[in-house]
């Protein structure tokens, strides 16, 4: 099993945007100190819930400060932003960091950021597989272009090319650097598919249109074992009637992720409180400031409830707790792969403490 960091770069309630930020940048680099696979962030507009706005820039700030652990987005949300522009991203933080960025994309939510960004509320509704095509596109070809309706331009060159081998930088003080592929293309000797690449999958539509991409899943924390094999499920049939032989299905399952919560005390009975204390007032703080694109109505959860549902679910107690709810997920589910959410506390040096458990007191359990 591969176990991450999950990390929203939160603002709890009477804390500042800077204050967040660094308690998921210190989390971030504990992560890789602590022995963590990943680490995976979120990406968020206008509201508390999360105040980092771009998962990618966040990830190439990562990327710089590690040099073991893997980046990825949880989630870059597509509607609000171009597939190449996001492409060229992905592709340039592929090749300098070794291979180490792994781009997730998801839908998003029918918020005010399609208004604010210009990209209009299609882009939620209909526009998500025609910019999740361009965008694998881009990640995969040396040359692409666009005529469908939303995206047309004429072909252009792909650069820089995703498909090229990514190799690390040169030791510091070395003389000299590397030898690179000059391969033109994933066919080439020494190159890539490019960089891994997940979807949010939060319905049976998302979930199909992942199989028939042959992408990975990543399934939300609000799901239940139950519901997640069934997403694994439906996948499975999906990606065989898109005509994927089982060893191909058998690898891409292979990354699915599953995002969840982990929050590690000396009981279950305080790690419980420790999260009933801070997440609710985060829950109420940030959700509650989602402003709908055209004024649809929305619900959303009783903060108290939900944080109740996701110690039910999740990593929340000692450190065997943790780790026997962490392998029933993957032994119901079959998902190797998980994101864990860190920072429920809301402070620092909880945080860090609970990274650092995570690592030295679950991780061996799970060996």
């Amino acid at each position: 099993m591969r176990t991450g960091a999950f990390l929203l770069s939160a603002q709890f309630p009477g804390q500042g945007h800077a204050e967040a930020l660094d308690r998921a940048v210190s989390a971030a680099v504990a992560a890789e100190q602590a022995g963590l696979d990943s680490v995976w962030l979120a990406e968020h507009h206008f509201v508390p819930y999360g105040v980092c706005p771009s998962a990618a820039t966040l990830a190439a700030l990562l990327l710089g400060r590690t040099s073991r652990i893997g980046v990825g987005t949880a989630v870059s949300v597509l509607p609000t932003q171009h597939p190449v522009a996001l492409g060229e991203q992905a592709a340039l933080l592929h090749l300098t960091s070794g291979g180490r960025f792994t781009l997730g994309v998801g839908r998003g939510g029918p918020w005010v950021d399609l208004d604010v960004f210009g990209t209009g509320v299609e882009a939620y509704e209909s526009g998500f597989p025609e910019a999740l095509d361009l965008l694998l596109r881009w990640l995969r070809s040396s040359r692409v272009g666009a005529d469908g309706p939303r995206y047309r331009f004429p072909e252009v060159a792909v650069v820089p090319r995703a498909t090229e081998h990514p190799l690390p930088l040169p030791s510091p003080g070395g003389s000299k650097g590397p030898e690179y592929s000059s391969g033109t293309g994933a066919g080439a000797a020494g190159g890539t598919g490019g960089p891994p690449v997940v979807v949010a999958c939060t319905s049976p539509n998302s979930v199909r249109l992942a199989a028939e991409r042959g992408v990975p899943m990543l399934l939300g924390m609000h799901s239940g074992d139950e519901d997640k094999a069934a997403m694994v499920a439906l996948y499975r049939t999906a990606a065989r009637e898109a005509g994927r032989t089982p060893e191909q299905i058998d690898r891409i399952e292979a990354e699915h992720v599953a995002a969840g919560l982990a929050q590690i005390e000396d009981s279950a009975a305080e790690a419980r409180r420790v999260l009933l204390k801070s997440m609710p007032g985060w829950f109420n703080y940030g959700l509650s400031a989602h402003r709908t694109v055209d004024g649809r109505e929305r619900r959303m959860r009783d903060p108290h409830e939900y944080t109740e549902l996701l110690c039910d679910l999740h990593a929340v107690g000692t450190p065997r707790l943790c780790a026997d709810r962490i392998a029933a997920t993957a032994e119901r589910t079959g998902v190797r792969r998980f994101a864990l959410l860190v920072e429920g506390s809301g402070d620092r040096e909880s945080t860090l403490r609970n990274v650092q458990r995570l690592g030295a007191e679950v991780l061996p359990l799970l060996a």
